[in-house]
This record gives C-alpha cells, sequence and structure tokens, in this order.
C-alpha cells in the first residue's frame, strides 16, 4: 500500500530498485530525479563513493530504461565530486553519462547555475584559495528514442525590454558581425523568449509550507531538495496534462507535488518513512487520502 495518495498520485515507502520493477513496460511519461550523490561525505540521507557509483545506479537505470514510453525521456540531476585529500575534480559523471549513452540518447546537457551555494569545497576556496566555488549542477535530459516529446513553447521566458522594443518599433534586416543573417523572422511575436539550457535557480529558501509543517510535526527536514522551479520546467517541457511523471528517489517529493500543480499524474519512491512522512504534509491543503 502506498504511503499516500492523492487524486492524482501516490507515494510509496519503498526501495526505488523494488518500487521500478512493479511497474509495467513503458508505462512511464517522464522521469525526472535527483538520486544520492556521489560525495566524499556521508549524508543523512545516503550516498555512494565515486568510484562504485555507476555500478551502484546501474539497476535503477536499467529498469527506467524498461518502464519509459518509447518517446519519453528520464532527466538526471547530479551534483559534482572531488578527489579524496586532492583539488582536483572526480570523473565520475562523465564516467557515468558515457554509460548511460550506450542505452539512452543524450537529448541535451543543462546546467543549474545556484548563486546561492556555499563556497565549497572549503579547503581549496577559503583556506588555501586555489580554486572557486562550485555554483553549477549537471543536468542531463536523455531520452528512449531520438524523437522524445518535447514543446519549448511550455517553457518561454518573458522577452527582454530591448526585445519588446524590437517587437514595437521593427528593425532593418542586416548581417550581423557574426555572419548570422537577421532577417524579419525574428520579428515575430511568439509569445515569449525561448529559454537556454542554463537554469538560474537559488535555493536559499529556509522556510516554507513544506518546512514548516514538518517541525511541526517533529519530522526531519530532507537536506537535499529540488527548488520547485527545477522540476517544474522539466514537467512542463517533456510531458502534458494527464501524463505520468515518475521520481524513483522522491526525497520531499518535489517533483509529485509540481507534477500534481501541473495536472500530471505523478508516482514516487522514497525508502526513507521518515522523509515520505514529510513530504506528505507538500499535499496537506490538497485532498488526499491516507493509505
Amino acid at each position: 500500500m502506498p504511503a499516500y495518495a492523492t487524486s492524482h498520485g501516490q507515494c510509496w515507502n519503498i526501495d526505488a530498485l523494488e518500487g521500478l520493477k512493479r511497474l509495467a513496460d513503458d508505462s512511464v511519461d517522464l522521469v525526472v530525479t535527483s538520486p544520492p550523490f556521489a560525495l566524499r561525505r556521508q549524508k543523512a540521507y545516503g550516498n555512494v563513493d565515486p568510484g562504485s557509483y555507476s555500478d551502484w545506479l546501474w539497476p535503477y537505470i536499467e529498469q527506467i530504461h524498461r518502464v519509459l514510453h518509447p518517446t519519453g525521456s528520464l532527466v538526471l540531476e547530479l551534483g559534482g565530486a572531488w578527489v579524496r585529500g586532492s583539488a582536483t575534480r572526480s570523473l565520475y559523471q562523465y564516467e557515468l553519462i558515457l554509460r548511460l549513452c550506450k542505452l539512452f540518447h543524450l537529448a541535451q546537457d543543462f546546467y543549474w547555475y545556484n548563486p546561492s551555494k556555499l563556497p565549497t569545497p572549503a579547503q581549496w576556496v577559503t583556506i588555501t584559495r586555489t580554486r572557486v566555488k562550485d555554483a553549477v549542477n549537471l543536468i542531463w535530459w536523455l531520452s528512449k528514442s531520438k524523437e522524445p516529446r518535447a514543446d519549448n513553447r511550455r517553457v518561454l521566458k518573458p522577452y527582454s525590454p530591448s526585445m519588446k522594443r524590437l517587437l514595437r518599433d521593427g528593425y532593418d534586416p542586416a548581417m550581423r558581425p557574426s555572419q548570422h543573417e537577421l532577417s524579419k523572422v525574428f520579428q515575430k511575436d511568439n509569445g515569449g523568449a525561448i529559454p537556454s539550457n542554463v537554469l538560474v535557480v537559488p535555493n536559499t529558501r529556509s522556510s516554507d509550507p513544506y518546512f514548516r509543517a514538518c517541525r511541526a510535526e517533529g519530522l526531519p527536514i530532507h537536506p537535499a531538495r529540488f527548488p520547485l522551479p527545477v522540476p517544474d520546467f522539466f514537467v512542463r517541457f517533456l510531458s502534458q496534462p494527464g501524463e505520468l511523471v515518475l521520481d524513483p528517489f522522491a526525497g520531499s517529493n518535489t517533483v509529485g507535488f509540481v507534477a500534481e500543480s501541473l495536472g500530471r499524474r505523478w508516482l514516487g519512491f522514497e525508502i526513507d518513512p521518515a522523509y515520505a512522512s514529510g513530504s506528505r504534509l507538500r499535499f496537506q491543503s490538497r485532498p488526499a487520502e491516507a493509505a
């Protein structure tokens, strides 16, 4: 039985691998997830050493590939790591993506820039001053086919003031110094600007309804939460209302919450019962039934 359910989805207190094995082939439209990172220091939510990370994650990846719809997508967010005792970077992310691309297609790479990140690793950034702080996490958009379902018109950004002036006043077609021609096609109002593959999303919240509800219930706050705009972008971009969105490493279930807010069906797996209980509180203002 699920830990809780809403009108749109279910969260199961279960290991992701066991949960994935229960799903039918080609049954999931979109997977958005952030598995435990390969870090040097152990975190409360569990993490794996960089040297064994790819082998640890691979059984989950094989099951995700099996359950994903042929035109569906996997969005995988993964932070970097440093070699223990050294001011050099681990290559585990790049070893993993090369292995992933033997099973999936790399549709596009994204970069989540968090300007509020603390200056880490402290030894090299704030003490010896030989490195600058990490502020970017990789997000890979992987697909089962070469033509996954996607529509960037669902994630358009507001036009800049200069673009609004251009649309209002017009311009003469001309050749730019880069040899790209500015034609009249750029004067069409498409309702917004196409976003880039760099997501600028601060992660500075110290209090929100999820935080307050967890504190009131005496439940732990998950330390590695997606800020809402990150899954919101990919759920809008890569799925449509009524389709099924899965997060096999649900944590505080930000992905499920966003999916429900956008009218998608959702499914989440979370192995820690305390985190699963806390994630339910995100939905407390919504109709829900206890399992």
